[in-house]
């Protein structure tokens, strides 16, 4: 299974930079010493003294940006020494200098403190927040029933496992569902209303026998929410997968949201699916959902992906060709497919703002050709 929400991606980790909470680079921690060690073997190698004792100065502030308080004080101590030896001859630094050194190595170490103990509460901090997130959009199964399961989840708020785009696959006494949408909005803000309909539709798993009726219900999930918020205006897209008991049959409703790509024999069909009302708008009340029943056969594979994908443009602003590049992939395995057209996709835009989302679905009909 391609999973989408364990560790951060390298995309992503790279993207957090080095300032902003990811581990600092091997240059900063060995800068300091290097440092320091290319001030003595000038001096050593010199025949001359040479007038470098300023640079010493600044070996106990980079310390704070990589090193501990103990490895930042010993670095300042270092320095002192260096300082005060007679055989590197850095032209016999006064009590004032001494001093002023001596002030910017323990106000290092004070610094390094304070820079240990905020990092270690924003590592406890982001555990924290990466917990409730799996806990809100678990990582997928690799199979549900008779359908393998693969899915891929770029968030576009850097740093975070969820969105505005959300996908599940559950099993429940009428077969199995499947869901991919995208919520207004995306980033953190977002997560309450993946998580509220995430809810309602394990619930709609369980208790409704059509795939039309999980839409309703998760469309009346939305309404409920915004109801009691002034100019909420909460709606969702969203595509809902049925599949038979046999795996042999799949009914498709579409709500706001193009349908999936299906995999056949090495080409990419578009389904003729006709979007009705978004969820959260009063789907209930307007025209029943439409629903496409699709007959599989062995080896098909149904491909869904957000708008984070297919209104991806590159520098000259055109879309991103999902349709023509799918079948380029499609001897790839499920597993490996969505991280393939990720790859690709960063390749056509490197600079991708939205949330990007795949779901990729291979049904093993039974007792079928």
């Amino acid at each position: 299974m391609s999973s989408v929400r364990g560790r951060l991606p390298r995309r992503d980790r790279d993207r957090r930079g080095w300032l902003r909470g990811a581990t600092p680079p091997g240059w900063a921690r060995v800068l300091p010493s290097a440092l320091l060690a290319g001030v003595c073997a000038a001096e050593l190698i010199s025949p001359e003294p040479l007038d470098i004792g300023f640079l010493l100065g600044a070996i106990p502030p980079l310390a704070v940006l990589a090193h501990g308080p103990v490895a930042t004080a010993v670095l300042g101590a270092l320095v002192v020494v260096v300082l005060t030896i007679p055989v590197f001859s850095l032209n016999d630094p006064g009590s004032t200098d001494l001093l002023t050194v001596c002030f910017v190595a323990v106000l290092s170490v004070l610094l390094s403190f304070v820079r240990s103990r905020r990092d270690a509460q924003l590592v406890t901090e982001r555990a924290v927040a990466e917990a409730a997130q799996r806990a809100v959009v678990p990582p997928l199964r690799e199979r549900v029933g008779p359908v393998r399961c693969a899915g891929l989840y770029r968030a576009a708020q850097s740093g975070t496992l969820v969105g505005g785009d959300f996908f599940d696959v559950r099993a429940g006494p009428y077969g199995v569902r499947a869901v991919m949408g995208d919520v207004q909005g995306h980033g953190l803000s977002a997560v309450a209303t993946v998580a509220s309909l995430l809810g309602a539709f394990r619930e709609a798993v369980l208790d409704q026998p059509d795939p039309e009726a999980v839409a309703v219900r998760l469309d009346r999930r939305l309404v409920v929410d915004s109801a009691g918020e002034p100019h909420a205006e909460l709606f969702a897209t969203a595509v809902l997968l049925d599949f038979s008991a046999d795996a042999r049959m799949v009914r498709i409703v579409a709500c706001g949201q193009s349908g999936p790509l299906l995999l056949r024999e090495g080409r990419a069909v578009e389904l003729d699916i006709e979007p009705c009302t978004p969820l959260g708008l009063g789907l209930a009340e307007a025209t029943a959902p439409r629903v496409v029943s699709v007959r599989l056969r062995a080896g098909d594979r149904l491909f869904l992906a957000s708008d984070g994908v297919t209104e991806a443009r590159d520098a000259d602003g055109a879309f991103y060709p999902l349709a023509e590049r799918l079948p380029g992939f499609a001897e790839e395995d499920p597993a490996a497919l969505a991280e393939r057209v990720w790859a690709d996709l960063v390749r056509h835009c490197p600079d991708v703002r939205d949330d990007v989302t795949m779901l990729v679905l291979a049904p093993r009909p039974q007792g079928g050709p």
